[in-house]
């Protein structure tokens, strides 16, 4: 990595509802002077100005224009910074000039993808050029999928100190949540939805394993119909949870990037606790049958909930592992903003520094965030970004 640069990390989309987030967040706990150089990126100049004042940013506050459909533009980019940190998606529409780029150039990338079909394709066209330029290219670094895979990897180890092995089984279960998905969200989900008319990208958006290539573990739960969750006891219903689609498949790359540590037979699967007896089915099947994020009555991308509305959001998520002889480890992820923007918006930023700051030795390649940061992205989290990480209980 060149250090001539000048500047760590710029924020690709920062005119955008989560990009400003973004910037609000880097204001606040990387201000200039911290030791972090940083820019507001985005294609036009006048909009970046306007932004830049909005949010109350220093005058001085770097502006870059980083129109990613020109060549020009793009390379301007890649000679300016070590990392781009990018929030504007689909990123099957507006992201494969900039992850080729990053590859080709050496710089370090993360964003915000929860489009598994176009994260294959990526790592098809890219891995091999981001391994030998030493690019580290970090798709999912939002709600989708930070908490879920740490959660999984904080689990795993600590099975592997109690017990000696990992766990085969584990539950991801949503227990509360508060909070909206983005409108990116929504329109990544309509995205992938037209592009799943080839049947190619619809076999690999059916296939838990469509981002280990060359590997099929053992068949999983789909987590598609309402049930009664043996392992929660009490009678409690679960019901199908929209992430999961995006969350088990970067899970499932994590454990064939940390050569299986989970296991060749690692079984993962998400759900949403919706509570016991009928009360908990009828929740159950409310869920099930609610279609309202692929709708066009959603957040329309650059939309968002009110600063009040973000900071009173939260949500809890319970890992439950289970191995052969029966022993059991419970972890609990937990954060205090809603999910989809005021708490995504703080672990991209941190997934960025981590990787500029803590993560030097992982290699170029691309990566998820378990396996590339793992307990240093953790730590960060914890410190700074309003997340916990808990075992709660093991038997």
């Amino acid at each position: 990595m060149t250090t001539h640069k000048p500047f760590d990390l710029i924020v690709h989309g920062a005119t955008g509802f989560t990009g400003r987030l973004v910037v609000e967040y880097l204001l606040q706990r990387y201000p200039a002077g911290s030791g972090l150089r940083w820019a507001m990126g985005g294609r036009n100049a006048e909009k970046l100005a306007a932004v830049r004042d909005e949010v109350g940013a220093p005058a001085d506050t770097p502006l870059v224009v980083t129109d990613t459909s020109n060549p020009a533009s793009l390379q301007a980019l890649m000679d300016a910074t070590r990392l781009v940190l990018t929030t504007v998606g689909p990123y099957q529409l507006y992201g494969n000039e900039l992850v080729a780029a990053c590859a080709k150039a050496g710089v370090d990338y993360v964003d915000l993808c929860g489009e598994p079909a176009w994260m294959r394709h990526m790592i098809d066209a890219h891995e091999a050029t981001a391994k030998a330029s030493g690019a580290r290219i970090v798709f999912s670094c939002g709600f989708d999928s930070i908490p879920f895979d740490l959660g999984v990897f904080l689990l795993q180890k600590e099975m592997k100190a109690r017990f000696g092995h990992s766990a085969s089984r584990v539950r991801g279960r949503v227990r509360k949540m508060k909070g909206t998905f983005s409108g990116g969200t929504a329109a990544s989900l309509k995205a992938t939805m037209a592009a799943a008319a080839n049947p190619a990208v619809l076999d690999l958006l059916k296939n838990p394993f469509s981002l280990t290539p060359g590997f099929e573990g053992p068949r999983q739960p789909t987590g598609h119909k309402p049930m009664v969750d043996e392992a929660l006891g009490d009678g409690v219903w679960v019901a199908p949870f929209v992430m999961a689609a995006i969350n088990t498949r970067n899970v499932h790359r994590s454990n064939f990037l940390l050569q299986h540590a989970y296991g060749s037979g690692f079984v993962y699967d998400e759900m949403l606790i919706t509570g016991p007896g009928e009360k908990g089915e009828a929740i159950a099947n409310a869920v099930a049958g609610d279609k309202s994020l692929g709708s066009d009555k959603g957040p329309k991308p650059g939309e968002g909930p009110s600063r009040e509305e973000r900071e009173n959001g939260f949500y809890d998520v319970l890992f439950l592992g289970t191995d052969a002889e029966g022993n059991t480890l419970r972890v609990g992820v937990k954060g205090d903003r809603d999910p989809g923007y005021g708490s995504t918006s703080k672990m991209i930023a941190e997934a960025a520094v981590c990787l500029l700051q803590d993560a030097i030795a992982t290699p170029g390649g691309i990566w998820t965030t378990a396996p590339a940061m793992g307990d240093p992205l953790i730590a960060r989290l914890k410190a700074n970004a309003g997340l916990s990480f808990e075992v709660e209980a093991h038997t």
